[in-house]
């Protein structure tokens, strides 16, 4: 049971791929210009987590070492063809919008890292857990900075207004600038809680 847990806790904070890594920031500062393009790719990196953390553990014991890296990328970019895919014919709105992003969850370092570091050298179930976990840490991370950039730009937050007419929305918080600042603040404040609960 504790290793069920530091697996939930390393994939959602400890061992956070955008609060402690600093892993995938492209899509991160990219497409987080609101909370509703955070959870789609988030939901999508997370789906590409589970399906190639499943297979790379499935077969770890039959690649040659020497092509382990290409093989990952094989099974990784069979699982973002199937989410570019789907996404297109039932979210194409949402689609449209992520665009080249999508595509780049081949070669997103948090997906081949976790491949490498955790799934080649653990059971299906345990890397199943660490797919998802991961993914749902990188999404929390996606989808705080995108509801915080905004709510600071617009005022508002998956469409309803948080912050009342009478708020002068921050137009620069939508744009990239504004998305270094507001990361910045985040991970000051992930490190503050870390220094509080004792964690060095």
């Amino acid at each position: 049971m504790s290793e069920t847990s530091d697996i939930i806790r390393n994939g959602l904070w400890d061992n956070n791929a955008i609060f402690a890594q600093l892993l995938g920031m492209c899509p991160l500062l990219g497409v987080s210009t609101n909370a509703m393009n955070g959870i789609g790719m988030g939901l999508a990196t997370t789906f590409v987590l589970i399906g190639s953390n499943i297979v790379v553990s499935l077969i770890r014991n039959y690649i040659p070492n020497d092509i382990r890296i290409p093989a990952y990328v094989i099974v990784i970019a069979s699982f973002v063809t199937m989410v570019d895919l789907s996404m297109n014919a039932f979210f194409l709105d949402l689609h449209k919008v992520l665009g080249i992003f999508i595509p780049l969850i081949v070669v997103n370092c948090v997906i081949l890292g976790r491949a490498e570091a955790f799934a080649c050298k653990n059971n299906v179930l345990n890397s199943a857990l660490d797919g998802l976990f991961m993914g749902l840490g990188f999404t929390l991370a996606l989808v705080l900075l995108g509801a915080s950039r905004e709510i600071l730009g617009s005022g508002k937050v998956f469409g309803l207004d948080v912050l009342g007419s009478s708020y002068h929305p921050a137009i620069s918080f939508i744009l990239p600038p504004g998305a270094f600042i507001v990361l910045g603040f985040i991970l000051m404040s992930v490190r503050w809680i870390d220094l509080k609960r004792g964690k060095k």
